[in-house]
């Protein structure tokens, strides 16, 4: 039976994958592992059991939780039953949340756990629509999951949902995700099954899966990437083992030993840091030999690109240091998906350098989200690009190099926003990225910064933030770094110093470390810094270089308002919450 809905992947799993550990999680300190069939039956019931609640054709279903299998039985059997799935972040706002319970017209929610359960009940007390939440974790008060499963059970329907998922088709709506942008309220995404199943068909040809493969899941499972790599996994018989947290990975990946994993390039960064800061700790011959391996990976070209001394020396250095990277993620991993925003080439280079395949891609929320990823095809990776595009999607650019796509892989368009869709979606069908790229060597995509946030100088002249930025967050001393400028004589730069790396970096020179807020005061710390923005003023032309560029005490999150869960910077918050830093750059009188 050909795959060209999501929930045909069961059927596929069964016939094809039948395994002991189709999805596992831990509980109570131990991973629990869900067969192949355990997993089919639980959607079945569920689904039972949502049909048995009275649910009509495309009726929308929340889910808030953090990743667990309990998420995919939800999500397979809100499709099966002829539902539409609405996954929300676990962090949202009341506000947030209230816009799309109303906007969609959300009938059931599931949540995890009490803390979500407690918020979500507030909401749902205010919506005309919401007639029931169930709670994937027991909690005082709540109805439990497990009811409806048991319902589906005793009151199974099994030939009323075959009857309706004949009746669904490839490109039928299956999902609607919320887009939580920097202004305004969310956006619904709607997606298709076809969506979803074509960019999974496309990727799996990029790696060499295996069905006895495990993946790590952590990054969000109601964001589109996470969702199109677990169906991905899925579709291929690959078993997908669910983190306890984000805290947690470094255990979880010894204990797992998994062969792929999708992440951010925030998190391959602070795994990097960690790497040097223990490297700067040894002494003597183990420290020249740790600094010596780094140095060789930093300068990796793929296709022994750099000759056969090089790869005979880095053969030794997989041998001597290298390995015990691998080790520290499990020992077996071949691939590992960095999405979200633009990975450092240096990270892209020491990682593929020490066998640790780190393969960069993009894609957006509305394109389900792959466009390109660099791959293990043969000439498929170059640092600093996105990789090639992926089968059956077509590349365009506007003539203000604005990225433009077709493909299988679009969106249906926006939810209750014909206007937003009309906006992003030209009458020829592309797609309007927002973003600017440029093709390498007739074949890579390189993206080079987003269209809303290029800016004018009162003088004039353009500036690219996020390729500075990018620039920037190359060195070791900087964590997060906004330019600003818009209006302004000339662009400077609120930077966050990576301040884990600062602390070895301190010892190594004997410089007290007290605060961050008196470290970043510090005079030396401040002119150390100000060597790195230098030298990347060298690669910049003169009106894009950063002047006066101030320091910042603490990092931008998600929970504080300054950065969207994609992780990409709120930057009216950011510049309203620092305006007197702001002055202060631009002589105590701002344009802004």
């Amino acid at each position: 039976m050909a795959v060209t809905r999501i929930f045909d992947i069961i059927p596929q799993l069964l016939e094809k994958y039948n395994k002991p550990n189709a999805l596992a999680a831990k509980e109570n300190g131990k991973w629990v592992e869900y067969t192949t069939q355990q997993f089919a039956d639980t959607v079945n019931y569920l689904s039972y059991g949502l049909y048995n609640l009275g649910l009509e054709h495309e009726d929308k279903i929340g889910i808030i939780s953090n990743n667990r299998p309990e998420w995919n039985f939800a999500d397979f059997a809100i499709q099966q039953s002829g539902c539409v799935s609405v996954p929300i972040y676990p962090t949202i706002s009341e506000n947030d949340l209230n816009f799309i319970f109303g906007d969609a017209k959300i009938k059931y929610v599931f949540v995890s756990s009490a803390d979500l359960y407690n918020k979500v009940k507030v909401v749902a007390a205010n919506s005309s629509t919401v007639k029931g939440v169930y709670t994937f974790n027991k909690v005082d008060g709540a109805k439990h999951w497990m009811d409806l499963v048991n319902d589906g059970i005793q009151n199974p329907k099994e030939k009323e949902i075959d009857a309706i998922k004949s009746t669904i088709e490839p490109n039928d709506l299956f999902s609607i995700l919320y887009t939580s942008g920097t202004t305004g309220n969310p956006k619904g995404v709607m997606l298709s099954h076809n969506n979803l199943i074509s960019n999974s068909i496309a990727c799996q040809v990029l790696a060499p899966f295996a069905s006895n493969w495990k993946a790590l899941s952590f990054l969000p499972l109601n964001h589109v990437y996470e969702r199109m790599l677990s169906t991905l996994y899925l579709y291929i018989g690959v078993s997908i083992y669910y983190a306890e947290s984000i805290d947690t990975i470094g255990d979880n990946l010894k204990e797992v030993k998994p062969q792929v994993f999708g992440t951010v390039p925030r998190l391959l960064e602070k795994v990097y840091d960690k790497i040097i800061a223990k490297g700067a700790e040894l002494s003597g011959i183990k420290k020249l030999m740790f600094f010596w391996a780094v140095n060789l990976g930093l300068r990796y070209e793929t296709n022994g690109a750099n000759g056969w001394w090089y790869e005979f020396q880095l053969n030794i250095a997989n041998k001597l240091i290298f390995s015990k990277w691998r080790e520290a993620l499990g020992g077996n991993v071949v691939a590992v998906a960095s999405g979200g925003a633009a990975l450092q080439p240096r990270l892209g280079r020491v990682f593929n350098a020490a066998r640790i395949a780190c393969l960069e891609g993009y894609g957006l929320t509305e394109t389900s989200p792959v466009i390109a990823v660099n791959n293990f095809l043969p000439k498929g990776i170059c640092f600093g690009t996105v990789g090639p595009v992926i089968k059956d999607v077509t590349v365009s650019f506007a003539d203000d190099g604005e990225i433009l796509v077709k493909g299988p892989n679009v969106m249906l368009g926006y939810f209750n926003r014909p206007d937003a869709t009309a906006e992003a979606i030209d009458k020829d069908g592309w797609f309007h990225t927002g973003d600017i790229g440029e093709f390498v060597d007739n074949r890579f995509l390189k993206i080079t910064d987003r269209k809303k946030e290029i800016f004018k100088t009162s003088g004039g002249k353009y500036i690219a933030p996020v390729m500075i930025e990018n620039k920037l967050k190359e060195s070791p001393f900087i964590e997060q770094v906004m330019v600003i400028g818009e209006n302004e004589k000339f662009p400077s730069a609120l930077i966050v110093p990576a301040f884990a790396f600062l602390k070895e970096y301190c010892k190594r020179h004997n410089i007290e470390y007290t605060t961050n807020e008196a470290l970043i005061k510090n005079t030396d710390i401040k002119a150390r810094i100000l060597e790195e923005v230098e030298k990347v003023n060298k690669q910049l032309a003169h009106y894009e270089s950063i002047k006066r560029p101030e320091l910042l005490a603490r990092e931008w999150t998600i929970d504080n308002n300054e950065m969207t869960p994609k992780l990409s910077l709120k930057r009216k918050i950011i510049m309203a919450a620092n305006k007197d830093l702001v002055s202060n750059i631009y002589g105590g009188v701002s344009n802004n």
